[in-house]
């Protein structure tokens, strides 16, 4: 199979002073989808430009035909499930049907106490989470439902006509612990991996490999226990988290290398951080649509 390669535009522009453009070339470019990150604010860019992602979407989606769309990733740190439901349900229907729903467990930054309460420690973040994954799941493939958890009710919520894709548009879970793993062997039509996060600052690329090879070989058996052939689910590599950092956007040739090399593990697709100057994602933009163009062709 095919590699297929995909960017996610962080939403820190304005629409019409260089957000609208970066959706429009994406296309242009033949990004087989374009993401955003879901986030209320995130580290260095907190104090600057930030907007939503379902309205970006939209937006996105409007201005596009034939890439498709979606968050990498959605948490519930500031979403509950009936509400983020009828959003997605929305969206799917704006677009035509190319929304992917990337979910994930959250995390400890900014979203995490925007709100008002404390942040939650991993195990109240995965037990929300194994609750929200499911309950989502209902909202998006029944006209209406009701719910009482732990964390999350719904009262005779209600989605017509539901989702364009069916029976929903897809989810991408993010997870490398065993319960959100466990979740994306029963729930995920796909699963996105950043690489172990503990090598970034010191690890090397070929650790990072290997630690990515472990969570692809726990997928696997999540996906045994559940049932499920673990080739049926498409897998994700969300890029600019591991040791090699911004090495593999120097070059087309570095890049293959590093697609290569994930594609050995089992990998459909390798997502790109569209460049930002003067951050972590600084990259030349000539290159970076070198790639895109010349790229996918090298990794059949």
């Amino acid at each position: 199979m095919s590699l297929r390669l995909s960017t996610v535009i962080l939403p820190y522009r304005r629409w019409h002073e260089g957000g609208r453009s970066a959706w429009m070339r994406a296309e242009q470019l033949g990004f087989h989808a374009a993401y955003t990150y879901d986030h209320l604010s995130w580290r260095s860019f907190r104090d600057g430009p930030w907007f939503g992602a379902v309205p970006t979407l939209t937006a996105a989606a409007a201005v596009t035909d034939r890439m498709r769309l979606g968050t990498l990733v959605t948490s519930p740190n500031f979403r509950h499930p009936v509400t983020l439901a009828k959003e997605l349900i929305s969206l799917d229907d704006v677009s035509g049907g190319r929304i992917t729903l990337g979910i994930g467990a959250g995390g400890t930054g900014f979203d995490a106490t925007a709100l008002g309460q404390e942040s939650w420690t991993p195990r109240e973040r995965a037990d929300r989470f194994a609750e929200f994954v499911p309950l989502l799941d209902r909202l998006l493939t029944e006209d209406a439902v009701s719910y009482e958890g732990d964390f999350y009710s719904a009262h005779e919520a209600r989605n017509i006509p539901g989702c364009v894709q069916r029976p929903r548009l897809p989810f991408a879970v993010a997870a490398t612990g065993p319960r959100g793993l466990r979740l994306a062997a029963r729930y995920g039509q796909a699963w996105v991996t950043t690489g172990d996060p503990k090598l970034y600052e010191n690890g090397t690329p070929e650790q990072s490999v290997q630690a990515i090879r472990t969570q692809t070989e726990k997928l696997a058996d999540a996906c045994a226990a559940a049932g499920r052939d673990a080739s049926a689910l498409d897998k994700v590599l969300l890029t600019g988290f591991t040791p090699d950092r911004g090495r593999p956007l120097e070059s087309l040739d570095a890049f293959v290398d590093f697609a290569g090399r994930h594609q050995e593990l089992g990998f459909t697709e390798i997502v790109i951080h569209w460049p930002i100057p003067d951050s972590d994602f600084a990259a030349d933009q000539k290159v970076f649509e070198r790639i895109a163009m010349e790229a996918p062709s090298q990794l059949t």
